[in-house]
């Protein structure tokens, strides 16, 4: 149970915790831990559903898309599809141009960012698509690091904290953290490997589920607690709204603001090996899910095919959108893992409910993700406004912070 545990655990641990401090300090600390309570919660409650599920069919080939498709037909089979594809794309976007932000920012190199980050992408791609037996045998090391790492510069900014930082709240922006706050609790993708593990057992899968939740709660909060209560809000260029402006991740303003050798290379180790490792299973995971379509819906055996699918997408992307860091965690989080782990995984618990306590919790479950969908939507159509001191429009809300 504690391996397992710790598993899910450093699952939570990827890019989505990067940006945390930063999206979250818009609304303030207790604002930005309420809504983490009322996410995690939700994330949990599905991540039971689809644990009920892969724990009746126990089948090592058990999948989504056909999970989808047995309860909803065709159409949830195709939209767990493009979901997933979002999911997939959309972190390995924010991967390469967030791993390229922290080098650049950290060692200014002379030349132009995007050698940074080809050389990134040629580097972390080619461990990738080879053998990558080397990596799973000192996974266990790579482990040790990143969460030695994190214990350091926790350490280090708790010393910066200010407490008058931390009583800072600002509810309005809240919504605005949603989505990262939903990708810095998704391990769902692993759950058939849990329950697998855990040798189908649904009351140790839940309880191991809880624990290993519970443990990235704490690195969550405590990380945003030290993040916001280290950085200022608005004064100078480290501030965490010019961080959100300029889709940073936590870990170079408070660089730059922690005046610690210490901390930056700790900060460097921790936010490179977090996009690394979840960059690493993430593209492995992509790889089988293209070759699967390409396969047995296409017809297609070409396994350059299936590497060009799977890599170029997210590195055009990131050569044309370089600095689409916090954007690209937001439409993962807020429209990928919201729809193929929240609604659907909230409509199946509906349709299984046999009592109606069941059928009404499924109900706001449902209702409560496609809240979280649709203002989403709306705020990359800059359909959505909402008064924070002024109107602005969501959409445009860097622009309109840059005014003020």
């Amino acid at each position: 149970m504690l391996g397992v545990a710790f598993l899910i655990t450093g699952n939570l641990i990827g890019a989505g915790i990067l940006g945390l401090p930063i999206i979250t300090g818009l609304a303030g600390f207790i604002p930005a831990l309420a809504g983490m309570l009322v996410v995690g919660g939700a994330m949990f409650y599905t991540a039971i559903v689809l644990g009920k599920e892969a724990t009746a069919v126990r089948s090592n080939t058990f999948n989504y898309p056909s999970l989808y498709r047995k309860y909803l037909g065709s159409a949830g089979k195709w939209v767990a599809i493009l979901a997933n594809m979002i999911i997939l794309y959309g972190l390995l976007t924010a991967y390469l141009t967030g791993a390229t932000t922290i080098i650049v920012n950290l060692f200014h190199f002379p030349f132009p960012k995007i050698w940074v980050m080809l050389g990134f992408f040629a580097i972390i791609t080619t461990l990738t698509v080879t053998n990558m037996s080397v990596l799973k045998k000192y996974n266990a090391v790579l482990m040790f690091l990143l969460w030695g790492s994190f214990a350091v510069i926790v350490c280090i900014s708790e010393r910066y904290v200010k407490l008058e930082r931390l009583t800072y709240e600002h509810w309005s922006y809240l919504p605005l953290a949603i989505p990262i706050i939903v990708t810095a609790f998704h391990f769902h993708n692993i759950i058939p490997t849990i329950c697998q593990g855990l040798k189908w057992d649904s009351r140790v899968i839940w309880k191991t589920m809880l624990f290993g939740m519970i443990i990235g709660l704490v690195m969550n909060a405590v990380w945003v607690q030290v993040g916001i209560g280290a950085l200022p809000l608005k004064e100078g260029g480290q501030s965490i709204v010019n961080a959100f402006v300029h889709n940073l991740p936590a870990t170079v303003p408070m660089s730059t603001e922690i005046h610690s050798t210490v901390f930056g290379v700790g900060a460097l180790l921790f936010a490179l090996l977090a996009i690394a490792t979840s960059y690493l299973a993430n593209a492995t995971g992509l790889l089988a899910f293209i070759k699967d379509l390409t396969v047995n819906y296409f017809k297609i055996s070409s396994r350059p095919l299936v590497i060009a699918l799977t890599f170029l997408p997210p590195l055009i992307i990131s050569i044309v959108y370089p600095n689409i860091f916090l954007d690209a965690l937001n439409i993962v989080g807020g429209v990928g893992i919201v729809i193929l782990f929240g609604i659907l995984p909230s409509m199946l618990a509906i349709i299984r409910a046999k009592t109606v306590p069941k059928r009404v919790l499924g109900a706001a479950m449902l209702i409560l993700f496609t809240v979280f969908l649709l203002f989403q939507l709306g705020q990359q159509f800059g359909l959505i406004k909402f008064k924070s001191g002024k109107t602005y429009t969501a959409g445009f809300s860097r622009d309109s912070l840059k005014r003020g």
